[in-house]
């Protein structure tokens, strides 16, 4: 089994990385394979509703000039996701959103159904925000939210001093713990089994 972990931040080794390598650690131990991809620094394009992927069939943007496939691709063979920003106005990394938000319209066919966890880490307010924004888009792909004792925020302004935040790091590794607990019980029979699901049902209010 293996867990993609997806650090949204453009700092290769802020606190966020700092998070997400204290989870990974925690699965490692659990004898689950990790990986830390990052999101960079580099531009990223939002969705333009252009709707060619669902036109493709082939679970990939058809904007292939950031790191969306990329992601995209490791997660066609991930059993898990853990998504981890920092918090910017009380709100997720933008570039992270607009990264999701595509990955999950074009490719979400490779995501629906696999636990996922998502981690706020943020200077001093809004991380809770932060955890319930991202929580949003990966609930209505029936992906099941990995929890801990408490909300998944960490603290820490220079890089770091995350790591000083004993709650916060033990929130990520029961989190990780939980991860793995949930990995483990849908993979006990070889296969990975899934609830059954009613055909879709969609209802637009103005008609």
């Amino acid at each position: 089994m293996k867990v993609l972990l997806i650090n949204g931040s453009s700092h290769k080794e802020g606190n966020t990385f700092h998070a997400l390598s204290m989870a990974a650690k925690t699965l490692e131990a659990q004898g689950i394979e990790t990986e830390i991809m990052q999101l960079g620094n580099k531009p990223v394009r939002g969705c333009i509703a252009c709707g060619v992927c669902k036109q493709k069939g082939n679970n990939r943007c058809t904007f292939n000039d950031d790191v969306c496939n990329s992601f995209l691709e490791k997660a066609e063979s991930a059993d898990g996701f853990i998504f981890g920003s920092p918090t910017y106005y009380g709100q997720p990394n933008g570039a992270l959103l607009a990264v999701v938000q595509r990955m999950l319209y074009a490719g979400g066919a490779l995501m629906k159904n696999k636990p996922v966890a998502n981690v706020a880490v943020c200077r001093r307010g809004g991380g809770s925000a932060v955890y319930q924004t991202m929580n949003m888009a990966f609930e209505m792909m029936n992906m099941p939210i990995v929890t801990s004792q408490y909300w998944n925020i960490v603290y820490g302004q220079k890089p770091g001093e995350a790591e000083l935040d004993e709650e916060g790091m033990q929130t990520m590794r029961t989190m990780a713990n939980n991860m793995a607990w949930m990995l483990k019980r849908i993979h006990q029979s070889g296969d990975p089994q899934y609830p059954e699901r009613e055909a879709w049902t969609p209802m637009n209010f103005i008609r």
